[in-house]
Parts: structure tokens; sequence; C-alpha cells
């Protein structure tokens, strides 16, 4: 089929619900440790209340994959549907996860919203290689990255900014504060309505034979297509799938154990351990010490939050930079990753050095935002040149079996048992995300298909 040239406007519009997506995974990527430490979890435990994430991203992916290159609607297309599903799903999930009582219930919510917001993310990947050529594809992951960038610093920074304007930090013990309530209230509100943008605004090509597309949907096997595409994977693809599983073990481990690392080793105000204090006996001054204590701790995880969304304003910068090149010129995929997640896993490494100069942490996370806008087009871009595009969205869903495994191997205690090798500080945690993204960046000189390159 040959696909009409886009202008930058209309790769916005395709793109533009992952702005929601991305507000919920960055609320969730800065807060969800935060609201697990609220509800008592210590750091040790926060790893495996993370697994949500990765275990339905394992799950769910393949699937939405497979169904959506086996759907057509009328009117709402092949992606579209899934993203409007999941989109309401997540938002609902969002809007209710700060008002979580006990720490199960939260863990819960957590497994609820990234199933949904799975639902909504995998086809928007397989969206992009469907409606732009080879020529365009890098411009349209970066394009995507952008919007990706601008989702993730505004969330990040939106606790911060509430509770500037004037809603507590403070909150009884095992409270949520109200200033992160309402952050992911508009959350839900940001995810619905930017997807929803997207699924009005943006037409996908119809089959070339509706019928014969019907007959082969119907008499397609999901076991067998997903063991045959696994079986018969290109070597690229195996290739990035080295790259992707250190990629995201580094940036599963900034999720889930930055804020309990930063907190305490850059702002030294830890959240303040329950038995620590006289809480039963009603003695005012323990109450009073707790209550400091854990304010202290939830301001410095707004600053945290605030801090990481400078990952996303450089990613943004970054995907705004090689929007602009790649809309004229090829780029060399491999060295720009590359480079890309060593820088990246520096800016990991400095925070180890940075011990009470929280003003230096926000260029820290400068330095990782362009590995993360990097992470987030020069693997698909390099992929989707590599693989039968029939096949998009499962192919997609296998691929992001490279992105879920090091997850779950994080989460059942990864993290902890690599960094403990260390020291049993949290700050440790941070080092060796650093060193996973060092290996990812050298990962890059296996890429040797030309197509995939440039």
């Amino acid at each position: 089929m040959n696909k009409q040239k886009l202008s930058f406007w209309q790769i916005w519009n395709m793109s533009f619900g992952f702005l929601g997506i991305q507000f919920g995974f960055a609320l969730q990527g800065g807060f969800m440790s935060r609201i697990f430490q609220t509800l008592g979890a210590s750091s040790d435990e926060i790893p495996m209340l993370w697994i949500a994430a990765p275990l339905t991203g394992l799950i769910v992916q393949p699937i939405i994959g497979y169904l959506s290159d086996n759907t057509w609607h009328h009117r709402f297309g092949r992606r579209r549907p899934y993203f409007l599903i999941g989109a309401i799903l997540s938002s609902i999930t969002l809007f209710f996860i700060p008002y979580s009582s006990t720490l199960w219930i939260a863990a819960g919510l957590l497994w609820i919203l990234d199933a949904s917001i799975n639902i909504s993310m995998e086809p928007f990947r397989a969206l992009v290689a469907d409606k732009l050529d080879d020529t365009q594809r890098s411009y349209g992951f970066m394009v995507q990255t952008l919007v990706i960038g601008i989702g993730t610093w505004i969330a990040s920074n939106l606790p911060w900014f509430i509770s500037y304007i004037g809603f507590s930090d403070s909150a009884p013990i095992g409270v949520v504060p109200m200033s992160v309530k309402i952050a992911f209230a508009i959350g839900a509100l940001v995810f619905l309505s930017s997807i929803i943008y997207t699924v009005f605004t943006t037409t996908e090509y119809p089959p070339s034979n509706i019928e014969e597309f019907k007959n082969k949907s119907k008499n397609s096997n999901f076991s067998k297509e997903i063991i045959s595409n696994i079986i018969s994977m290109p070597k690229t693809m195996k290739k990035l799938g080295i790259i992707q599983f250190f990629s995201w073990f580094a940036f599963f481990t900034m999720w889930s154990m930055s804020n309990p690392a930063l907190t305490e080793h850059v702002y030294n105000s830890p959240m303040p351990i329950q038995s620590d204090f006289n809480l039963n006996t009603n003695d005012l001054e323990d109450l009073s010490s707790y209550d400091y204590a854990n304010t202290k701790f939830q301001m410095a995880s707004n600053s945290v939050g605030s801090a990481m969304g400078m990952y996303g304003l450089s990613s943004m910068l970054f995907a705004l930079v090689l929007t602009f090149y790649t809309s004229k010129k090829k780029i060399n995929r491999k060295h720009i990753h590359m480079f890309s997640l060593l820088i990246g896993g520096l800016g990991f490494i400095m925070m180890y050095f940075i011990k009470g100069q929280p003003e230096l942490l926000k260029y820290c996370f400068v330095l990782i935002g362009i590995s993360w806008g990097s992470i987030l087009s020069m693997p698909y871009a390099m992929l989707s040149s590599s693989v039968d595009p029939e096949k998009m969205g499962i192919t997609m869903g296998i691929f992001n079996m490279f992105i879920v495994i090091p997850q779950i191997i994080a989460a059942i205690g990864g993290i902890n048992f690599v960094s403990n090798i260390i020291g049993d500080e949290p700050i440790n945690s941070m080092i060796i995300a650093g060193l996973s993204l060092i290996i990812a960046g050298f990962a890059n000189l296996l890429i040797t298909n030309e197509k995939a390159i440039s």
C-alpha cells in the first residue's frame, strides 16, 4: 500500500492521545511508591508491590496487539476502539487510587490501572507504523515522544503545583494528602479527553480487501500466532530485546525506588517509621513529631516528583530537535540510541554524589530524559523497519515482552539483590539503574541491519 506523507499536525493528532497515557504513567511512576509508603510499605517491599505493572503488560499487550490486528470497525477503525476502552477504564482507576485505605487496595488498583493503560498504549505504537511509510517512521515516533515528554513534565509537577497554590501536604496517618488526590483527578480527566481527541481527529487505512480480511481474522488462532511469531522473530528484534532488557530494568528501578532513595539520600527526609513513635498513647509530643516528619517527607516527595518531571522536559526537547531533523534528513538510529543511553546512565550514577544537594537533582534527570526520549522512539523505529507490516500489532505486543520481563525480574527481587551487593541504602538502587543503562547503551553495537539503523 502506498501511504501518503502526513503533515506534522496530522502526526500530532494521531499521537496526542499519548499525552493522557503519559499522564497516567507519570503519576503512577512518580507517586505510587509514595502512596505505598504512606500506607505503611517499607522500601524493601516496594519493588514487589510494583509487580502489577510488568505482569499486566506481559499478559495484556500481546493479546491486544493480536486483537487489534484482527479488528476492523467501520467508524473507529483497527486501533482506536482499544484506545477508547483503555482510556475509560484508566481514568476511573486513576481517580480512585489515592483514596485507597489499605496497601492491598492500592496494589490491586495498580493492577487494574496498568492493565487499562496497556489496552490504550499498545495499539498506539502500531498506529504509527500503520499510518507512516518507512521514511517517516523515525519522525512519527519522535513526535510521539515529544507528546510523551510534555505529558511527563506536566504530570510530574502536578502535586507540587497543587501544593504550591495552597492544598495541603499534611494528612492523618495512612491517608494520602489532598495535593496528590487532586493531581490524580486531573490526570484522569486529561487521560480521557486526550484519547477522545485522537479518536475523533485520526483516520485509519481500511483493509485492501475487507472480505479477505474478515476470513483471515476468523480463521486466525491466537496461540499459534504468538508461538509462530516468537519462533520466527527477526535477528534485529532479538538484539533490540537485549537493549530493551537493560533499559527497562533501569527505568523500573527508577520508578519504584527513586522516591525512597532520593527523599532519604538527597533531601534527608525519609518516610517516618511509625514504630519509632508512641502513636497509640495519644502523646501529643510524639504525634506532633510524627506529623512534622511525615509532612517533611510528603513535601520532599513533591520535590522528587517535580525533579523527575525534568526527564519528561528534556526528553521533550530531545524529541523536538530530532523531530525537526528527521523531517528533512535520515539519522543513524543506532548511534543516537547508544549515546543517549550512556548519558542517561551517567545521570543515575551522579545521584549518589549529590547527597544533601537537592538543587542538583534536576540536572541528573535532564540527562536521564535524553535516554528516555530515545527509548520511546529509536527501538520502535528500528523494529518497525524490520518486520512484516501486516503483523505490526502482534509484533509490537511480543516486542514488549522485552520490556516487561526485566521489570518482573526487578520486582521479584532483582533490584534488592543487585543493589544490596553494594550496600543496603536505597540510593544504591540508582547506581544499579545507571550501570544497567550503560550496558544497554553498549549493546547497540550488536545492531547491524542497515535498514534498521538509518
